[in-house]
C-alpha cells in the first residue's frame, strides 16, 4: 500500500510517500481501506518535530482522523468487514490514516455517517472529541457564559455548537470575516479578532486559538480556563481551575457525535481534496492560514 510518511523534520517538502507492506490487524483491532483522512494541524507539527520524535522504523506517520471500511478484523472485535467506520489513529506510529489502509483499535471507531459523504464524514474524529472533551473539563451548567477562541476553526465551531446544545450562552471570537459563520453555528455573541472583550466577564474559555494569559483575563474568579495544546496553557491566576484537553480515542463517545451529525446538530466543513500523492501541497495551503473547513486526503 502507500503512505504518507517523514523521515527527517522541516516543511511540506519532507513528506514522502512510500510503497509499504499492508498492515494486518491484531486481536481488538480493525484494519480500515480509507476513502478520506483529514489534514489537521497537529499533522504539521508532527511534520515540523514538535510533539513526537520519529519511530524506532525511523519514520513517522501522518493523519489522526480517517473515514472508510472496515476491509478486515482481529479476534475479538465485533466490527464486521464491510461496515463504513470513522475513526481516530492515536498518537505517534510509523503508520497512520494517510495511507490506503489503517488499522485501529476496534474501541476508536464508530460506524460512519449516514446524511454526509466520507469526505465530510472524516472532518469529525478528532475535531468533535477534542471538543466534546474540552467541554467535559470545563463542566459548566446550562446558563453558564462561555467564551470560544477560535470559533471559526474546526474544534472551536463544533464547541459552539456542542455548547449551545448544552444550554450554555456562547461568546464567539474569530476573524472579522467569520460572523456570519459563528453565528449560523449558534453562537450568542460575536467578537472580531483584537475586539474588546469585558475583563473577567465570562464563566469560563475553551482556547481553541491558544490566546494562554490574554484569554484568561476575559474569565471571572473561579472560573475555568481549558486549553488544547500541552505547555501552551497559563498558570492559574484568581482561583480560575485551568487544564489542557489531551484528546483521547472513544469510539462511545464518536458514535454520539456521529448521531449529532446525522441530526444536523453538528456541521461538517470541507475546504479542499486533494489526492494522498499531493499530501505536501495540502501541508502548504495549511500553512497559508484562512482555512475554513477541514483539508482532506483522498486516496
Amino acid at each position: 500500500m502507500r503512505a504518507v510518511v517523514i523521515k527527517s523534520f522541516g516543511g511540506p517538502e519532507v513528506l514522502e510517500l512510500v510503497e509499504t507492506a499492508t498492515p494486518e490487524p491484531g486481536p481488538g483491532q480493525v484494519r480500515i481501506k480509507v476513502a478520506a483522512a483529514a489534514v489537521n494541524p497537529v499533522d504539521a507539527a508532527y511534520r515540523a518535530g514538535f510533539l513526537a520524535p520519529l519511530t524506532e522504523q525511523g519514520q513517522l506517520g501522518l493523519g489522526w482522523d480517517v473515514a472508510g471500511t472496515v476491509d478486515a478484523a482481529g479476534p475479538g472485535t465485533d466490527v464486521a468487514p464491510g461496515t463504513a467506520v470513522v475513526g481516530m489513529s492515536y498518537g505517534p506510529a510509523a503508520l497512520k490514516a494517510h495511507a490506503d489502509y489503517v488499522v485501529l483499535d476496534a474501541s476508536a471507531v464508530a460506524n460512519a455517517p449516514a446524511t454526509v459523504d466520507t469526505v465530510h464524514a472524516s472532518t469529525v474524529p478528532l475535531n468533535a472529541l477534542t471538543a466534546a472533551q474540552a467541554l467535559d473539563l470545563l463542566a459548566l451548567n446550562a446558563g453558564d457564559t462561555l467564551l470560544i477562541t477560535g470559533a471559526a476553526g474546526a474544534v472551536g465551531g463544533f464547541a459552539v455548537q456542542l455548547a449551545r446544545r448544552a444550554g450554555l450562552t456562547v461568546t464567539a471570537l474569530a476573524g472579522p470575516d467569520d460572523e456570519r459563520l459563528v453565528r449560523s453555528l449558534g453562537a450568542d455573541r460575536f467578537v472580531p479578532r483584537g475586539g474588546h472583550v469585558e475583563p473577567h466577564s465570562v464563566d469560563a474559555v475553551l482556547d481553541a486559538a491558544v490566546l494562554g494569559a490574554t484569554a484568561m483575563e476575559y474569565v471571572r474568579d473561579g472560573g475555568a480556563h481549558v486549553g488544547v495544546i500541552p505547555g501552551t496553557t497559563p498558570e492559574s491566576v484568581r482561583s480560575v481551575r485551568v487544564a489542557t484537553v489531551g484528546v483521547r480515542a472513544d469510539g462511545e463517545r464518536l458514535a454520539e457525535l456521529v448521531a449529532l451529525v446525522d441530526a444536523k446538530v453538528l456541521t461538517t466543513r470541507v475546504a479542499e481534496t486533494y489526492p494522498l500523492a499531493e499530501a505536501a501541497k495540502a501541508h502548504t495551503r495549511l500553512a497559508e492560514g484562512g482555512v475554513r473547513g477541514r483539508l482532506v486526503l483522498v486516496p
